[in-house]
């Protein structure tokens, strides 16, 4: 390929998982770079935080696409200001091994003492003899490891989670937090989601982890089983709207993590927590970010 396409977009810097995801999906993505920020004597004197750079291998209709999937997240609660206004550049280059370059950006991203998320081309060697670790390749799917409400509901397993634990994760994306729950000695993981196109992902993130899991396409509401601990890392309003079926898969005492929910949004899960009488129990916090763990 002698040429690439780079997309840059004007997006807030907290749902850059979420566009990232959009672009993957809709678009012909190769890769993502997030913020890239440049120092001098130790201080930082640029950075390009607030646009996503995006490399596709070939034109696409990138104005219809965003437009759509702008709205549509805006049909699910998002506001314009937490979705940043989405300019965009969009630009044909000359190939510089792009494919590599925006590799080079991604690290590894250590969520807690014992957690550790790691790029699948990077050999990386444990920290300590009980750290969990997680291959993943950045991008594929939603849920990189990165991102604050993905980092929480990873904190809560480490937490919450009872050994031997039944676990359903709903909306498993790559099925990050699956793997996670496995690896914290989960008896069984299911993970279920409504856009068929991440199952093989998942599927394929479990084998590279030897994390025996099972995933479908599948909401809550069509789910015949109950489960020892749930997770649920959704928008705040889907949330609020599936609280019932949640809760219906959910054992007597069974705990469950709610994330995916911004700061300000927050009233509105509390609300759908109170209607169905779920208990909570801690709310945890990372940037505006907030997850809720309740337990019925």
């Amino acid at each position: 390929m002698n040429s690439y396409y780079e997309l840059q977009i004007k997006i807030n810097p907290e749902i850059e998982d979420i566009v990232s995801d959009i672009c993957f999906e809709y678009l012909p993505c190769e890769g993502v770079v997030l913020a890239e920020e440049a120092y001098k004597d130790l201080e930082m004197i640029s950075t390009t935080e607030g646009t996503l750079r995006v490399f596709l291998t070939e034109k696409a209709d990138v104005e219809h696409i965003l437009k759509e999937q702008r709205e549509l997240l805006k049909s699910r609660g998002l506001t314009d200001d937490e979705l940043g206004s989405w300019e965009f550049s969009y630009a044909e280059k000359e190939n510089e091994d792009w494919s590599k370059k925006w590799k080079e950006k991604w690290d590894v991203t250590h969520v807690s003492d014992r957690i550790t998320v790691v790029p699948d081309w990077i050999d990386y060697t444990p920290q300590c003899s009980d750290e969990v670790i997680i291959k993943l390749e950045p991008g594929c799917a939603f849920g990189t490891g990165t991102h604050s409400t993905t980092q929480l509901c990873m904190k809560a397993i480490e937490k919450y989670m009872p050994k031997n634990a039944d676990v359903a994760d709903i909306g498993m994306g790559s099925g990050i937090l699956a793997i996670c729950a496995k690896k914290f000695g989960a008896k069984s993981v299911y993970g279920c989601d409504n856009d068929e196109t991440v199952i093989d992902v998942a599927i394929e993130n479990a084998i590279k982890n030897n994390a025996d899991c099972e995933f479908e396409l599948n909401t809550a509401d069509k789910i015949n089983k109950q489960f020892d601990f749930v997770l649920a890392n959704i928008l705040h309003n889907v949330l609020a709207e599936i609280m019932g079926d949640l809760k219906a898969i959910m054992k007597d005492g069974a705990y469950m993590v709610l994330s995916g929910i911004l700061d300000e949004k927050k009233p509105v899960v509390i609300d759908a927590i109170k209607k169905h009488n779920l208990e909570l129990v801690e709310e945890m916090h990372q940037n505006q970010w907030v997850a809720l763990v309740v337990r019925r």
